[in-house]
């Protein structure tokens, strides 16, 4: 109630304010038509008053956006100090920060017992966890911050001086950060770490301060909640039916659970403790939904009608955040579980892991993104392998020219949108002529042809591709905002690589390196918008193919000549 009060009390205020620059600005008309002359104090004092209701009015509004904060920070507060359930709250937690901030991502990261931080919350603007894949952050503002214990702003990344040169910096394409350590008596247990990386100067010192204070009530929410398990696993383990699945559990391949009416866990075989990433002695007495909270919310339904039916249910798929083990995808199957007078006690679960089979799924899908189909079903398992081949290819940069000035322009959901529809254009174009993506750099493309499946027309498919890029552009400004009318630089060499696997063999990337490469990234950065240079060299080889005019030749960083370039105007039919 007081705090309807106090933004109806606003409300009011603004508009009394509104009301009196309303009244001054009739004064002052009246004094301009009447040919009466004032005294100048008179006119300049109601002069003066006007601007100062303006500055008043800027002020309240200043004021109203404090409040705003300091009440969603205390909400936080409560939240996170109202349950031990942290996985489910501080989820909810990092999306107000997001929101607050206008941050694009939000990471929770806490310190292991060797020392190691790991991230326990990721979250982004939309209000969804972030995939393994996009745990991207600046390791050098992370390390600056654990080794100093201080907050860290910067509302310009690629610019700020302290991290020139920095390769997380540039890599991720880094722009507006701010971290802000998590301590518990002045000792640094985490961190949170926002970002932006699309827009510049997206957070203030009142971020700061808002994230500041958000850091100190879940450094002690956490350290709360570690000592209430602590004490937890120091009660007696008593269960009633432990003796009931024990003979049954030891020959059972698949993960099985079983909990009371109540949701505490009776008993859990050797399958399960793999499955869930915790031992029976662990589990034994406690609640499913603090122990296993995304389990327990998953099944919760389903739990409730079993044990009012008295019937099983089969063929339940979830999709697990698990505390030990991450993401995991189970197949369920809920079976009342019932005592020798045959009366409903609790419900058996029983658990398959389907985890590795859904990820090889995803992957291939993943990889279906990327990569033609067609390409993909040529592939063989047995050829990826560590380490790279000498090989032809022609490399394709695409980059889109004045996005950086829209992103300054126009908020960050509209800009993501508008980012993906462009580079939605281009993969299809390049997969269109089962070309390979090699991946996307911020609001550029880098591609190439005749890997890993040989194509005698390898350049002549590069061109084509980027034609069908300059043609879906040209389509989409059609549909589109004129000042969101983008058009891309395109670059196109041919020559040999080296193209492999590069890196370990818990993370790779399929890629292509070498002299080719670079020279298709420098013949791109010379291009307009619009444009499509090819070197010499494809020339040469498609030249009877394609329409082009001469231009000047590119000056490249690292070339002592010139390179020799040619504009693309078409490719004959």
């Amino acid at each position: 109630m007081q705090d309807d009060n106090s933004t109806a009390s606003n409300i009011y205020m603004d508009q009394k304010l509104e009301y009196m620059k309303a009244l001054i600005n009739g004064m002052q008309a009246k004094l301009e038509d009447n040919e009466q002359k004032y005294p100048t104090l008179i006119t300049e004092g109601i002069s003066q008053l006007g601007t100062e209701v303006d500055t008043l009015r800027k002020l309240s509004k200043r004021l109203e956006e404090d409040r705003r904060s300091l009440r969603a920070l205390a909400q936080i507060g409560q939240v996170v100090n109202s349950t031990l359930e942290l996985d489910v709250v501080l989820q909810i937690v990092m999306d107000t920060i997001v929101r607050l901030t206008h941050a694009e991502r939000g990471f929770l990261m806490l310190k292991d017992p060797s020392g190691m931080l790991t991230t326990r919350v990721a979250r982004n603007w939309e209000q969804e966890s972030l995939p393994d894949t996009e745990l991207t952050f600046s390791s050098t503002v992370v390390n600056s911050v654990i080794n100093n214990g201080k907050p860290l702003l910067t509302t310009n990344a690629q610019q700020d001086p302290r991290f020139v040169g920095q390769e997380s910096i540039v890599a991720f394409n880094l722009r507006s950060i701010m971290c802000v350590p998590m301590k518990i008596k002045d000792e640094i247990t985490g961190l949170i770490y926002t970002d932006n990386r699309i827009k510049t100067g997206m957070f203030g010192n009142k971020d700061l301060d808002i994230l500041v204070g958000f850091a100190n009530q879940a450094a002690f929410a956490l350290e709360n909640a570690k000592l209430f398990n602590s004490v937890r696993r120091t009660l007696d383990e008593v269960s009633r039916l432990k003796s009931l699945m024990d003979h049954v559990f030891a020959s059972v391949a698949s993960g099985v659970l079983t909990i009371d009416v109540n949701g505490r866990i009776l008993t859990c075989n050797k399958a399960a403790e793999t499955i869930l990433g915790k031992g029976s002695v662990e589990l034994f007495g406690q609640s499913l939904a603090h122990e296993i909270p995304s389990l327990a919310l998953a099944i919760r339904q389903a739990v409730t009608q079993v044990i009012k039916s008295d019937q099983s249910t089969l063929g339940l798929e979830a999709s697990l955040r698990l505390p030990v083990r991450g993401q995991a995808e189970l197949m369920l199957q809920l079976t009342p579980l019932k005592d020798g007078q045959q009366k409903t006690q609790g419900v058996v679960i029983v658990m398959d892991d389907l985890t590795d089979k859904k990820r090889l799924e995803d992957q291939r899908k993943l990889f279906e993104k990327m990569v033609s189909p067609a390409v993909i079903a040529q592939l063989e398992s047995n050829n990826f392998q560590m380490g790279g081949r000498r090989t032809e290819i022609t490399v394709l940069f695409a980059d889109l020219r004045g996005f950086t000035n829209l992103s300054e322009e126009i908020n960050s959901e509209e800009l993501v949108s508008i980012l993906n529809r462009y580079l939605a254009n281009a993969a299809e174009a390049i997969l269109s002529e089962a070309g390979t993506i090699d991946k996307f750099l911020g609001d550029a493309v880098m591609a190439w042809f005749n890997a890993p499946v040989k194509q005698p027309d390898h350049i002549l498919r590069a061109v084509k591709s980027a034609v069908a890029i300059r043609n879906g552009e040209v389509a989409l400004h059609g549909e589109m905002k004129s000042e969101t009318r983008l058009s891309s630089g395109i670059g196109i060499h041919c020559g040999p690589a080296i193209l492999g696997l590069i890196g370990m063999e818990k993370r790779m990337d399929y890629t292509a390196i070498g002299d080719t490469v670079n020279i298709a990234k420098r013949i791109q950065e010379a291009s307009l918008p619009g444009s499509i240079l090819i070197s010499e060299e494809v020339y040469k080889r498609i030249g009877g193919l394609i329409d082009v005019k001469a231009v000047d030749p590119v000056v490249a960083k690292g070339k002592r000549d010139p390179i020799k370039v040619y504009e693309v105007l078409g490719v004959h039919q």
